[in-house]
């Protein structure tokens, strides 16, 4: 079964305000840091990293390139350098060496349209946390910084890497454009790949997640791959949780506030759900939805951290009692621990929800501690699931 993200009707109202201009500005990561390209410092660094014997296959699927030699390679890049779109940036190591380059191009201000392309990896940053990274950073940058709505990545049909690596970052693919170009004396049909502002928050929280040291073991591997951290999907109980995206903010606030509202009374506090900001919510936690034809039926937010999986908040509609939508909510939350190597979920009640501690029990939790807050206790519990 598969669930498809439902956007924003066609026609719809939107922010008419451009995006801005990107400048040539630093961008810096942990493990590259992403400058405007200089071929006083880069060129020489950049042209002996790709023009090893290798070369042929670096290059094929750019629109120049390979380089006869230095000279050459450095005529075209002084060329490029000074350009306004393709905007040239180099990706450097931590030592400040040139190890690619990638450029946001066709950038349309107006209609908040970037894209990222004339990307060059060298064998120093193919299959790296760096490689990852750089995309992270130019990504966030477009939306968060920028303002742009839509980042579009584009390749040559035939480039299945290219193309591997765009639905890895999240790009989602929307068809070839046939006979799009004519690059190097051969016909090209392009693949065009999106992402939204609506999905980016969501995809920003799996990067980051991918990213984190952790997820990194002694010699480097990592633990978990990125295209799980990105799942659109999650199976439960023979029904499948899907991502949610930020037009799904209003309906998610929606029904946190209606399932947590009941416990305002036991609590003599605001339920601590119903004190976030969501859109921060969407930007740092796993947001998943249960649709029912009603609209969402379910919410389970959860937080991939260090050493286990936190169960932040597990809602179902109060007009869908006597669904099992809570049991088959935590379950969902136990599979995605298991998904990401996490061998202990845990959650939060307050300590006057007695049935809600009960309820855990039963399924699992154990109490672990109590933890007195100023304004009310919180009983933390944990169930082994790995």
């Amino acid at each position: 079964m598969s669930i498809e993200h439902v956007l924003p009707p066609v026609g719809a109202p939107v922010d008419a305000a451009p995006a801005l201009f990107p400048e040539r500005a630093r961008l810096t990561g942990r493990h590259v840091d992403i400058v405007p390209f200089d071929p006083a410092l880069h060129a020489r660094d950049l042209y002996e990293a790709s023009h090893g014997p290798d070369r042929e296959a670096l290059w094929a699927y750019l629109g120049a390139g390979p380089y006869e030699d230095f000279a050459a390679f450095d005529a075209a890049y002084r060329a490029a350098a000074p350009r306004e779109d393709p905007l040239l940036f180099a990706i450097l190591d931590k030592e400040g060496r040139a190890v690619g380059h990638a450029t946001y191009m066709r950038i349309d201000p107006a209609n908040r349209v970037i894209e990222v392309g004339n990307i060059l990896y060298t064998p120093a940053l193919m299959r790296t946390p760096a490689g990852t990274e750089a995309m992270y950073l130019m990504a966030r940058h477009a939306f968060e910084t920028l303002g742009y709505r839509r980042y579009e990545w584009k390749c040559n049909a035939l480039n299945a890497p290219s193309r591997r690596a765009a639905e890895r970052y999240g790009f989602r693919f929307e068809g070839l454009f046939r006979h799009h170009m004519i690059v190097k004396g051969r016909n090209r049909d392009t693949a065009w790949f999106s992402i939204l502002a609506e999905e980016w928050p969501q995809i920003a929280v799996a990067m980051e997640s991918w990213l984190a040291p952790e997820n990194f073991d002694e010699a480097g591997r990592q633990i978990v791959p990125l295209t799980t951290f990105n799942a659109q999907e999650l199976e439960s109980e023979g029904r499948v949780l899907r991502r949610a995206g930020l037009d799904d903010l209003a309906g998610v606030e929606s029904l946190q506030k209606a399932a947590y509202a009941r416990n305002r009374i036991l609590l003599g506090v605001e339920p601590v759900p119903l004190l976030w900001d969501y859109t921060r919510v969407f930007r740092e936690r796993e947001v998943w939805v249960l649709d029912v034809p009603e609209g969402i039926g379910g919410v389970l937010i959860l937080q991939a951290r260090a050493d286990d999986l936190l169960i932040d908040s597990v809602a179902a509609c109060p007009k869908a009692q006597g669904f099992g939508y809570g049991n088959l909510l935590l379950m969902a939350g136990e599979a995605r621990a298991r998904a990401l190597s996490r061998r202990t979920a845990r959650l939060y009640t307050g300590e006057p929800l007695a049935a809600n501690i009960h309820w855990y029990r039963r399924k699992g939790y154990a109490i672990e501690r109590v933890e007195q807050l100023p304004d009310r206790r919180l009983v933390h519990m944990a169930k082994a699931v790995g």
